[in-house]
């Protein structure tokens, strides 16, 4: 039996990190939305890695932070150790990681949640879509529950059909042992959405009691710990160490021995497991030469004996991960406490979406997260204010978010899926980005925070905030280019820093280009009297040390930009442009690009292709300017 059990404006199935994003998105936006999840207990539960951050991943949650989402304050109020990362290295590959209390993060999101306006959290399995003409009305829940809606958007992670695989153990299941999606699924399957069948994994927890630390070496946080939340000033939260080791030869016989075991090489898997997160049995095998790798045990909270053993995700059977884990230096007498093991589960071809990450095939459905065939927590968030924020705007009749590439790594990444889509669990690489000069980790607030506010998700305070560090390091940047330096004045500090010494008089500007020269060195001859926090004097060293690179890659946007403002009609009709390729034909037909730019990005399409579109569009235009006079 089914009842009518309410009525919302925007619904939000799944509760993860892309779920949490996109109902509390929708909600401050003003749209009644209901957020249901499986278990109110796993509400932006952590199964994997109890992380957040690193290169790339990183950066999206500072662009989630800077668009008025929740992950980076989240994180900052609940980390237990916080390190940026290539600090040796450039601007563009600086990335902060934090390690979570993941009890503590779940709790501090879900209270978040619950005292939200607008927002109703609810336990509920949903099974069914209620489409009309096309369009998504409703769900059907489990129960019989039906709730009503004007856009829905479907969050469901790793849950849709999943499956817990471990040696010969094979038993649906979601993650960390959670009841899985199964009949939603169907539902997708019988709308007419492809789907395909994806694999990841997750390695044992180990009692923190039985390791023997003497052994590993201490990989503590940062001294002076930077935020993720540009709305975090400072923090009292205390830092656990994280601890390296490494594989031994045993370990590696021991895998070699038990292959015959192994689900990834004995065809019990199906599902296409992620590339760049191996388990470590497939590290083994395609890294023969390798002695040794990198294993890092993670305190997965202040109140839990549990620690993770990064990198070594598995699905070996349990006595063969015992006795991996205890071949490995400072593990000898470990016990662990949970088994490693992979989950295979349905993911949508994510080439069915729009940028707006709208579904082409259902009106008012969105889907965020792995559902869209992505890996990682970070991925899963970014796409999941997007996808708030654009089913809070088809409520509202107003147009979509669209981020591009060269405003964010959330726009790389949902280019990259509606565009290009994905054979493995889609992971966010700074490679990707063809900008990364100008998508740096200390900038998103100036590439993003606009967009936050005009979208009514940052309030006038911290715009006013933001507008007033904008003003300031313009400021700095103008001060230090009148500023002249003598050479009697500058000389002790150059001799120290190991600088060549100069002739003349220097403007201040022009010295700090020197790579060897801080702002901090610069300020010790010719001191500021603006407002500067360390933020902000860092912003503008970067600005200007790396001014002719920026330059390069703004024109490069530019050209870019003429291109993607080249739209293509929602008619065309590709098998009619005469000179296309067939495979150009194909993939421009099931993908509908919005404009030539992203035409341009379809495997498949080439320059030549792209020539032929741009000419026959020219022609289509005059002919439809024609008939229109």
């Amino acid at each position: 039996m089914t009842y009518e059990a309410g009525q919302y404006e925007v619904i939000v199935i799944g509760a993860g990190h892309a779920g949490c994003e996109s109902a509390l998105a929708s909600a401050r936006m003003g749209c009644e939305t209901l957020l249901l999840t499986i278990n109110l207990d796993m509400v932006a539960f952590m199964p994997c890695n109890p992380s957040i951050g690193g290169p790339a991943k990183g950066h999206v949650v500072r662009e989630i932070d800077a668009l008025g989402g929740e992950m980076g304050r989240n994180i900052d109020k609940t980390f237990i150790q916080m390190r940026m990362l290539n600090t040796g290295k450039g601007p563009a590959v600086h990335a902060l990681r934090a390690q979570a209390d993941k009890f503590s993060y779940q709790h501090t999101m879900k209270k978040t949640i619950e005292e939200t306006d607008h927002l109703t959290l609810r336990q509920g399995m949903a099974e069914d879509l209620i489409v009309e003409d096309g369009k998504v009305v409703g769900i059907v829940t489990k129960t019989g529950a039906i709730y009503r809606a004007k856009s829905v958007v479907i969050t469901t992670g790793t849950y849709l059909r999943g499956k817990i695989i471990m040696g010969e153990l094979m038993y649906e299941s979601g993650p960390n042992n959670q009841q899985p999606s199964v009949k939603l699924s169907a539902s997708l399957k019988e709308l007419g959405f492809k789907l395909a069948r994806f694999k990841t994994g997750t390695p044992p927890r180990v009692h923190k009691d039985t390791i023997d630390f003497s052994k590993t070496e201490i990989q503590p946080g940062d001294d002076k710990p930077k935020f993720f939340s540009y709305e975090t000033e400072s923090s009292d939260n205390e830092q656990l160490p994280c601890w390296l080791t490494y594989t031994s030869e045993a370990t590696h016989k021991i895998i070699n021995d038990n292959l015959h075991r192994a689900p990834m090489f004995s065809g019990a898997i199906e599902g296409t497991g992620p590339r760049y997160c191996p388990s470590i049995e497939d590290k083994i095998v395609r890294f023969a030469d390798k002695p040794k790798h990198q294993i890092f045990l993670e305190p997965e909270g202040k109140h839990t004996s549990e620690y993770y053993v990064q990198g070594l995700s598995t699905s070996m059977p349990e006595d063969v991960q015992l006795g991996i884990l205890r071949s490995i230096p400072g593990l000898e007498k470990v016990e662990m406490m949970r088994n490693g093991y992979a989950i295979e589960y349905d993911a949508v071809v994510p080439t069915q979406l729009w940028p707006s990450l709208e579904t082409k095939l259902v009106d008012g459905l969105f889907t965020a997260g792995q559902i869209n065939g992505t890996s990682g927590y970070e991925e899963a968030a970014g796409q999941g204010i997007i996808a708030g924020i654009n089913a809070a705007r088809k409520v509202q009749g107003k147009e979509p978010v669209i981020i591009d590439r060269s405003q964010g790594y959330i726009g790389v990444m949902i280019d990259d899926l509606v565009t290009k889509g994905t054979n493995d669990p889609y992971r966010l690489l700074t490679s990707r980005a063809e900008y990364r000069l100008l998508l740096r980790h200390d900038n998103a607030d100036l590439r993003l925070t606009p967009t936050g506010y005009e979208i009514g998700l940052i309030s006038e305070e911290r715009y006013q905030t933001f507008l007033n560090k904008k003003d300031l390091v313009a400021q700095e940047i103008e001060r230090l280019s009148t500023t002249k330096i003598r050479p009697e004045v500058a000389l002790p500090m150059l001799e120290a820093a190991g600088s060549a010494p100069i002739a003349f008089s220097m403007d201040a500007l022009s010295l700090l280009r020197r790579p060897e020269l801080t702002h901090a060195m610069i300020e010790t001859i010719a001191p500021s009297d603006l407002p500067l926090t360390e933020e902000m004097k860092e912003q503008a060293e970067i600005q200007i040390k790396y001014a002719g690179y920026i330059e390069k890659q703004l024109h490069q946007v530019e050209r870019m930009n003429k291109m993607e403002k080249k739209k293509i009609p929602d008619d065309i009709v590709y098998s009619e442009v005469h000179g296309l390729a067939s495979e150009a034909k194909q993939k421009l037909a099931d993908i509908r690009p919005l404009s030539i730019g992203q035409a341009s990005r379809i495997a498949g399409v080439t320059p030549a292709d792209i020539s032929i579109l741009l000419v026959y569009l020219e022609h289509y235009n005059r002919v439809t300017a024609a008939r229109g006079s």
